[in-house]
């Protein structure tokens, strides 16, 4: 199953982004607050089968997003059917 970001809601200091697959059906969210010199970036994927493919979709666009801000903090977290993961060791916990 291939996914993909589908923007639902997006301002300045706050974007909310559905995955969807392929058939368009959501089956997750990220959504990023920016907060003076902090980004706190939190999301969740239904399905375990896809994690990977979760992972590689949404490092880049958390580090894309961190660099729009000088020293800007980033929090997250990110969850693959209600267990947290690490995007840096790609462990889900």
């Amino acid at each position: 199953m291939e996914i993909y970001l589908s923007p639902e809601f997006i301002k300045e200091e706050a974007q909310v982004l559905n995955i969807v697959d392929q058939n368009q059906k959501a089956v997750g969210y990220i959504a990023f607050i920016l907060k003076d010199k902090k980004m706190y970036v939190y999301g969740q994927l239904e399905k375990e089968g896809v994690s990977e493919d979760f992972k590689d979709l949404v490092k880049p666009y958390i580090e894309g997003m961190g660099k729009s801000k000088e020293e800007l903090e980033v929090y997250t977290y990110l969850a693959i059917g209600g267990k947290k993961i690490d995007l840096e060791q790609g462990e889900i916990k």
